[in-house]
């Protein structure tokens, strides 16, 4: 089994997969409309057990066979100015006397 992979054009790091190249049918049209006009990747065989850019083969095979698409999106990364705030000890909350 094969699958297509698309980058957005709109969305940094965020792709696309499905069963079939070019086949966006089971793709809903909010999401297109949010991913923008696919460029397409590579196609990739998935019948050698590894992982494909941090996704297992199972997990992308299960979400291909049941929703018939895979959208990878890049994990969410705190902002620098949070990771300062606490390590300064700013963002707890202090006990308030009155």
């Amino acid at each position: 089994m094969l699958c297509a992979v698309y980058k957005s054009r709109k969305k940094a790091d965020t792709y696309l997969y499905i069963n079939k190249r070019d086949d966006f049918s089971e793709v809903p049209k909010m999401l297109l409309e949010t991913f923008g006009v696919p460029k397409f990747v590579m196609l990739v065989p998935l019948h050698k057990p590894r992982k494909i850019a941090n996704i297992s083969i199972e997990k992308l095979t299960e979400n291909l066979k049941g929703k018939g698409y895979y959208l990878q999106i890049p994990p969410t990364e705190e902002s620098l100015l949070s990771q300062h705030r606490r390590s300064q000890g700013l963002d707890e909350q202090p006990d308030k006397k009155f």
